[in-house]
């Protein structure tokens, strides 16, 4: 094989590694996407068939039959990817940078094989053999490559068959408290949170209202519902029983930058605002409002227990939520009900925090941040669902609603049940001074600080927890 062959393949391989380690692992996180399951079975026997590939082209030259085996195999691969492209379009939205490194996977596998395959055909006219072929550093690259492939093919499959183990309950139980056949208005739709109580509230027989930013991400939303872009869609006859604004810029995948925590206040501002100004027009005033926030709005706290009537510590996330909940407020004087959901982190294996945990805790790079003691106050995705539903079901709570488990854990102990739950070590301490020159505010309010919530509202109106314990719910969704 010449040179220029050997050149292109090495670029193949270095395309293909950063393409699953930094889009496929880390930040698509397909290993714990359940829709994926057809794709990662696709990349496993892709993968394969590249080891099988790369330990044969490293090592030896092959003639005759096997010339012609190996060209069947790059027919393969060529179908395996076809289907890929294909499936990748129906399950998931593909970011930019994905799109590119695959555009120019296909050019410059075009490129192999217009190398590669003249050398195969010259090949298969000779008598079958195997014939030893030493190319000094570039076989042991190979042999690497090899080595990886297959280790990554693996992983795929187990990945896929974990997926296939994994169940959700049904979304349409989640949503039992609530009267039926109710018109529900979900704004932020699309986000973690929004996809499953949309799913559930369709699931129930419920007419649900989507306020979308991208109507291509409602593609995953289930059916009936009616999409829309903006509220100025929406007729003032419509009757609509509840709304459950949960839209905003999210704060958790940035530093907060000034034009971040512009961006991530304004966005939750111009939606509420516009909310508020719907239930004015509408002839028919919706019942209630439930209105997200989050615990942020209590600042920063070592270890006193926080209930709704807990003061508040100056900093950026009280003031975006406080700012976030007056807009709220503003329906009251509509005589609509207003709900407004001091929502903890959320976990679950397919967003939210608990997402981002996956993939380095499963290779073992996990770890506590800082000193570890900081508190978490959590909930599980689908108690959450059914928290909204209560809330929206029960006449009597009005303001602001601890949204969190009732039992709390400091950051290690997190880290320590995560880790126990994948069998692996959270060895991997983070240190705070690095998270802070790293990310700043940002490391300090959502890294680094904490509350010690306690959902007092919720228990003393009769919502039972389904998983109060974090290790309950780690089980269930892991």
């Amino acid at each position: 094989m010449t040179p220029l062959l050997w050149s292109l393949i090495a670029l193949q391989i270095v395309m293909g590694v950063f393409d699953t380690f930094y889009h496929h692992e880390f930040t698509e996180r397909l290993a714990w996407r359940p829709s994926q399951q057809s794709e990662l079975k696709l990349h496993a026997v892709r993968n394969l068939l590249y080891a099988l590939l790369f330990a044969i082209l490293g090592w030896c030259e092959v003639h005759g039959l096997f010339a012609a085996l190996v060209l069947a195999v790059l027919v393969a691969e060529i179908a395996i990817t076809l289907t890929d492209f294909v499936e990748e379009d129906l399950t998931r939205k593909l970011p930019p940078s994905e799109r590119i490194n695959h555009t120019l996977l296909a050019i410059n596998y075009g490129a192999v094989l217009m190398l590669l395959v003249p050398l195969l055909i010259d090949w298969m006219m000779q008598p079958s053999a195997i014939v030893p072929a030493y190319a000094d550093l570039l076989s042991w690259i190979a042999a690497a490559a090899a080595i990886g492939a297959a280790l990554c093919g693996l992983r795929d499959v187990a990945a896929a068959r974990r997926l296939a183990r994994m169940s959700q309950p049904d979304a349409a139980e989640l949503l039992a408290a609530l009267p039926p056949a109710q018109t529900v208005l979900v704004t932020g739709a699309t986000g973690f949170v929004g996809t499953r109580l949309v799913a559930g509230l369709a699931a129930s027989g419920h007419h649900v209202i989507a306020l979308v930013r991208d109507p291509a991400k409602a593609r995953a939303l289930p059916p009936p519902l009616t999409l829309i872009t903006s509220l100025d869609q929406i007729a003032s006859d419509t009757r609509i029983d509840a709304i459950v604004n949960l839209a905003g810029e999210p704060i958790g995948n940035a530093a907060w930058t000034a034009a971040k925590r512009e961006k991530i206040l304004q966005s939750r501002l111009a939606t509420t605002e516009a909310v508020v100004a719907l239930i004015a027009r509408l002839a028919r005033k919706p019942q209630v409002l439930v209105n997200g926030s989050a615990i942020g709005w209590y600042g920063l706290w070592q270890d006193q227990p926080l209930t709704e009537s807990a003061k508040a510590h100056d900093c950026f996330s009280h003031e975006l939520c406080e700012a976030w909940e007056q807009a709220a407020r503003g329906a009251e004087a509509h005589g609509t009900r207003v709900a407004l959901l001091r929502i903890g982190l959320v976990v679950g294996r397919d967003g939210g925090v608990l997402s981002r945990m996956l993939t380095p805790f499963e290779f073992g790079l996990g770890g506590p941040l800082g000193s570890g003691l900081q508190w978490m106050s959590w909930i599980e995705r689908d108690d959450l669902i059914r928290l909204i539903a209560h809330v929206m079901a029960t006449d009597a709570i009005t303001g602001p609603v601890n949204a969190t488990a009732p039992l709390p854990v400091r950051n290690g102990a997190f880290t320590t049940e995560l880790a126990r739950c994948l069998r692996r070590p959270a060895l991997l301490r983070v240190p705070a001074g690095l998270l802070r020159r790293i990310g700043g505010q940002f490391a300090d309010e959502l890294l680094l600080g904490g509350q010690r919530v306690v959902p007092n509202k919720a228990l003393s109106t009769g919502f039972v927890f389904r998983h109060q314990s974090l290790r309950s719910a780690l089980e269930a969704i892991l």
